[in-house]
């Protein structure tokens, strides 16, 4: 290895190395993704919110939940009293969401659930038809402003400060409530109008707490200003029971969708399935070494003199060559009388045709026609024609055939 190459073999390396520590060093771009996850400590996570959730929610007990309302309900029997018929948990059950994501079982086992003297919080950016057709309201959205939206509560009681929310505010807003039931308990204000994003709506023997601004309970808006201020007052709201915390989703887990996924959830079958995997290989190792390797078929060497011939003699023939033709079948005939019959051929005269017929059994008239016809060829000084070469031709076939 020469020295100029090793220069550059260093060089290269030099390079790498401070390409890694430059990436390894650089800041990692932040992540503004709105997981709403507990354990997520990116802006939009509610870690902050989660650890603090002993402090902001003052009720008497927090139980959370990773399972869907319906789920939580129905195959709970400990949610009910003993006839079964009635909830026998008290309290609010709350979610907090980017979208509303509750199914359509779980809704209306959460009117079931307010429908008893329960509240239910749900804090997202929209809200299901069915929601919306049961509790009678309406939503809409509206363009986003460069100023974001200034957040505020109606109660006098909680101060009239407005709170100003850009980064993952939402633009969704109730357009349309039954005034003589819902209460308004808040807004959000943007440079053209005032809308109502914080409501209040009896249900039955129950309430629900329906907000549009999910983002203020993430980590982002916890650790601005005073934005924690306007969460604390929003969970304010919560009845002084206990607190259903539904988190479906929002604990990092994720749901295999693999289609072995109730095989290899159940354990009898989960190894089942790895011992016939494991037999399978095996199978295929052992079953491989008994077998002779396929034996690949060779195709000799075609003989291409034959057709070679034919080729030339075609061409010969085509270009009316004619005398050039019959001149080498004169000189193949007779190679072919000394290498099988051993005969001299540099006289054609009776004594060759009396040997040649003796050896061949052939005619002795049409040895005589072969020899007369090979002899007036050599002898003749005119251009032979088409017909004189057919008539050789026929001559000699009959010799040799």
């Amino acid at each position: 290895m020469n020295r100029t190459l090793k220069l550059y073999i260093v060089f290269l390396v030099l390079l790498l190395v401070v390409i890694i520590y430059v990436d390894a060093n650089r800041p990692k771009p932040i992540n503004w993704m709105p997981t709403y996850e507990l354990n997520d400590k990116i802006p939009f996570g509610l870690y902050i919110f989660e650890q603090e959730s002993a402090s902001l929610l003052k009720n008497d007990s927090i139980k959370k939940t990773s399972v869907t309302a319906y789920e939580y309900f129905d195959t709970d029997f400990d949610n009910y009293d003993s006839t079964g018929t009635t909830y026998a948990t008290k309290g609010t059950f709350f979610s907090i969401s980017e979208y509303y994501d509750i199914d359509e079982e779980s809704t209306q086992e959460l009117l079931y659930f307010a429908e008893r003297g329960n509240s239910v919080f749900i804090s997202a950016k929209d809200f299901s038809k069915k929601l919306q057709d049961s509790l009678k309201f309406e939503m809409d959205s509206e363009m986003p402003t460069e100023k974001g939206l200034s957040l505020s509560l109606t109660n006098p009681k909680l101060g009239r400060t407005n709170y100003l929310f850009y980064e993952g505010a939402g633009t969704t807003y109730f357009s349309k409530i039954d005034t003589v039931t819902t209460v308004v308990l808040g807004h959000q204000i943007s440079e053209k109008k005032k809308n109502v994003n914080f409501i209040k709506i009896p249900y039955k023997s129950g309430y629900f707490f329906l907000h549009t601004q999910p983002v203020a309970f993430t980590n982002f808006h916890l650790l601005k200003k005073n934005h924690y201020s306007y969460t604390e007052k929003v969970v304010s709201y919560f009845p002084k029971e206990q607190l259903i915390w539904l988190i479906k989703g929002q604990t990092g887990e994720t749901i295999s969708q693999s289609p072995m996924r109730f095989i290899l959830n159940q354990p009898a079958l989960k190894y089942a399935w790895f011992l016939f995997l494991i037999g399978m290989v095996f199978f295929m190792i052992f079953n491989a070494k008994r077998k002779q390797r396929v034996v690949p078929i060779i195709k000799p060497l075609a003989n291409t003199t034959v057709d070679f011939t034919k080729t030339i003699g075609n061409l010969y023939f085509q270009e009316g060559d004619h005398q050039n033709i019959i001149d080498k079948k004169i000189i193949y005939f007779l190679e072919k009388i000394r290498n099988e019959y051993l005969i001299e051929t540099i006289t054609l005269d009776d004594h060759f045709e009396k040997k040649l017929h003796l050896k061949s059994g052939k005619k002795i008239e049409d040895i005589q026609n072969v020899v007369r016809l090979i002899n007036y060829q050599k002898k003749s000084y005119h251009q032979s024609v088409e017909d004189d070469l057919i008539t050789l031709n026929s001559a000699i076939e009959k010799i040799l055939n």
